[in-house]
This record gives C-alpha cells, sequence and structure tokens, in this order.
C-alpha cells in the first residue's frame, strides 16, 4: 500500500494514524520514508515502490505557501500523477491499481488540480477519527485484506496503542518522537499481530518503563503472520 502526504511533524498525527489503519486492514504500507539511501535518486525509488504496490493512498492537502519566496510544495500532486500516469500508461500489470484521494475539504482540490475533476475526493478535515473512518471504509472492500471492523473499533485500537507506544518505544530504546517510519511501522505490525493472535499486550498497573529498564514490562510480540505480511 502506497501511502503519498506530507512528512513534517505538523501532518505527522495523521501519517501515523495512516499507517495503522493500513497495518490493521491486513497491507503492508510502504511510502518513500522506507529506506534512507544516499547513492539511491529519490524519485527513482518512487517510482519503483508505486510499481510494486497495487493500492495507493493520496493526500494532497498541503498546498500551504512557504519559504522565501513563499511557494507551496507540490510533491503529493506529482506523485499522485505518476500513479495515475502507471495506472493509465503503463505495463499491463499496472492497469488493476486503485487508490484513494484525501485533501482537508472535499471540493477544494478543484481551486488548484482541477484537471482531476470528477474523481471521488475524500476530506478528513485534518481530522484522525474522520481520517481513520473513510479510510478503514475503502480499505475493508478490498481484495486481500482484513476485515478489521469500522472506523471507531479501529479507531479505539489505535489510541490503545498510542497509549503504549511510550513503552514500546522504551523497549527498543527509544522515545516515541525518535521513531522513525521503519521503526513505527514494524511497531504497529507487532502490535497487530498480537491483537490477532487474541493475546493483546498487557501493561503491569502502576508501572513506569523506562529506556534503561531491564524487565520487559510487555511481552514478546510475534511477528505478522507471513501470509499476511505484504498483500499490497
Amino acid at each position: 500500500m502506497f501511502i503519498n502526504c506530507p512528512f513534517d511533524l505538523e501532518y505527522k498525527p495523521i501519517f501515523n494514524a495512516m499507517v495503522y489503519t493500513v497495518v490493521r486492514s491486513g497491507y503492508r504500507a510502504r511510502c518513500a520514508l522506507e529506506t534512507d539511501d544516499a547513492a539511491e535518486n529519490r524519485l527513482g525509488k518512487i517510482i519503483k515502490i508505486i510499481g510494486e504496490c497495487r493500492y495507493g493512498i493520496h493526500d494532497i492537502s498541503r498546498t500551504e505557501a512557504g519559504g522565501d519566496p513563499p511557494l507551496p510544495r507540490f510533491n503529493m500532486p506529482l506523485e499522485l500523477g505518476l500513479w495515475l500516469g502507471a495506472h493509465h500508461l503503463g505495463r499491463p500489470d499496472q492497469a488493476g491499481k486503485k487508490c484513494i484521494v484525501f485533501d482537508r475539504e472535499q471540493y477544494r482540490y478543484l481551486r488548484y488540480i482541477s484537471d482531476i475533476g470528477g474523481q471521488d475526493i475524500h476530506s478528513h478535515d485534518g481530522n484522525i477519527d474522520k481520517l481513520i473512518s473513510e479510510l478503514a471504509a475503502w480499505l475493508r472492500h478490498l481484495p486481500g485484506g482484513v476485515h478489521a471492523g469500522g472506523g471507531q473499533a479501529i479507531l479505539r485500537e489505535y489510541r490503545a496503542f498510542e497509549e503504549l507506544l511510550p513503552l514500546l518505544s522504551a523497549q527498543k530504546d527509544m522515545t516515541p518522537e525518535e521513531l522513525l517510519f521503519a521503526d513505527f511501522n514494524l511497531m504497529a505490525t507487532e502490535y497487530v499481530a498480537s491483537l490477532q493472535e487474541a493475546a493483546p499486550l498487557v501493561v503491569e498497573p502502576n508501572r513506569t518503563a523506562t529506556p534503561s529498564d531491564g524487565e520487559h514490562v510487555l511481552p514478546a510480540m510475534a511477528p505478522l503472520p507471513e501470509a499476511q505480511a505484504d498483500p499490497r
């Protein structure tokens, strides 16, 4: 599942919720942040990931101007264009691509990227609850995934995961602020695997874990079963 969205700190809460919802629905989350290789061209890496993913999530909501002179960043519309180009003009195996497109408001995109008029654009209003609800509804009707319940059920799980994140991070000698995409993605995958095994994580009451704790407060989590690891 290719994710095309802003990667700045302001957007990170929405990004994390998006990644969790993808993983909870049985898909492997992928984006340009999955590797950090200075020898690899960034655009080439994005094109490679797009070519390898059947499904995609595109958030084109970040259009504010910044810098000096103030100019907008259009990486997200560019990557959406690459995705649509692969779908319509690419190899035969690209013809089955499907995607969902988000903006802050449903019809706002017509003011800056009107060529995609007629597409079914979803709005999230910058709200995590609405994002999870809209995304979960789309994901559960795709073939090959896991029916993880409605948006409210996934939201409750995600809030519980968020509360555990400091403890999970401490077990890896990190803080939540230090987590890179690969770290967060792995933790979400392990947590979802524990739910699927009907063995949710339990935190001991009145106990705070720190990176120096020698004892694991939380049980070890099994990796996601291989059969469900990569149904992009």
